[in-house]
């Protein structure tokens, strides 16, 4: 039987300590009978940064696609909702029929999360969900949510394979 392979998503290519980051994970991820695709792992070279763009596009692409279920980090990234790059991962891997879990989200509903200029509304005067739930409804609804870091994240993809299989 072979592993089961996990993408991960999220805004943590972007930390200074990445590449001790995606140690961490890949040993998590070993200890607990998965493999951890990590984005960032193949060096992407070209001409142009658009052509570099464009390539690690499709190797992240690629990495979805050979990947039996997504993790995403689900943090607030440059605000107060996650990376846009992590929610575009989630959207494609839920539309190629995997299983994604999320973590690292708040514990409160995004109605409290977010400042608001009138009741309901944020600064911009944009209407807030408020359906009690800690993330827009789409990923509320689209992924099972974890309470919790990484580690305990990939615990429950672990768990939940191996009652699976």
């Amino acid at each position: 039987m072979n592993l089961p392979r996990i993408y991960l998503a999220g805004p943590d290519v972007f930390k200074r300590d990445y590449p001790q980051h995606k140690r961490n994970a890949r040993r998590w991820c070993a200890e607990l009978g998965l493999v951890a695709l990590c984005p960032g792992d193949d060096e992407v070279v070209g001409d142009t940064r658009a052509a570099v763009s464009r390539g690690i596009f499709e190797i992240n692409l690629a990495l979805l696609d050979s990947a039996d279920y997504v993790v995403a980090n689900l943090a607030n990234f440059r605000g107060h909702e996650p990376d846009s790059g992590t929610v575009f991962e989630i959207g494609y891997a839920i539309g190629r029929g995997k299983k994604v879990w999320g973590y690292n989200t708040p514990q409160h509903d995004l109605l409290s999360q977010i400042p608001q200029g009138e009741p309901g509304h944020c600064r911009d005067g944009m209407q807030i969900e408020d359906f009690g739930l800690p993330r827009n409804l789409m990923l509320a609804h689209s992924c099972e949510l974890v309470d919790g870091d990484l580690s305990a994240c990939l615990l429950k993809v672990a768990r939940w394979h191996a009652n699976r299989h």
